[in-house]
């Protein structure tokens, strides 16, 4: 059973724009927090950005921080990741996660499937 799915990856140039979403089934999108984590090109994965379970706090990556914003929509159990001024080292794989407010991906219990983003300099 697929808890959680993401879309809205794909190929943009450096300074654009890109939103992902993340579908997620009414278990995985209560079990807690929820956040974006990426694994680029021969790197390990990565923490992005992460919402708590209220949707009250934030946290961000460095990398992207004052660049990328996440935010839920809890009618439709769909998480967020706006992502402006894209760089190439954005380029990863972008992945969903649920269960926990966290930057460590042990601490989550779903997870996606991944969606591409490739962004050319």
């Amino acid at each position: 059973q697929v808890q959680l799915v993401e879309s809205g990856g794909g190929l943009v140039q450096a300074g654009g724009s890109l939103r992902l979403s993340c579908a997620a089934s009414g278990r995985a999108f209560n079990s807690g927090g929820m956040a974006w984590f990426r694994q680029p090109p021969g790197k390990e994965r990565e923490f992005v950005a992460a919402v708590s379970w209220r949707g009250r706090t934030t946290d961000y990556a460095d990398s992207v921080k004052g660049r990328f914003t996440i935010s839920k929509n809890d009618a439709q159990n769909t998480l967020y990741l706006q992502m402006n001024s894209l760089k190439h080292e954005d380029t990863a794989v972008y992945y969903c996660a649920a269960g926990a407010f966290s930057r460590r991906p042990e601490s989550y219990g779903y997870w996606g499937q991944g969606t591409q983003v490739t962004v050319s300099s």
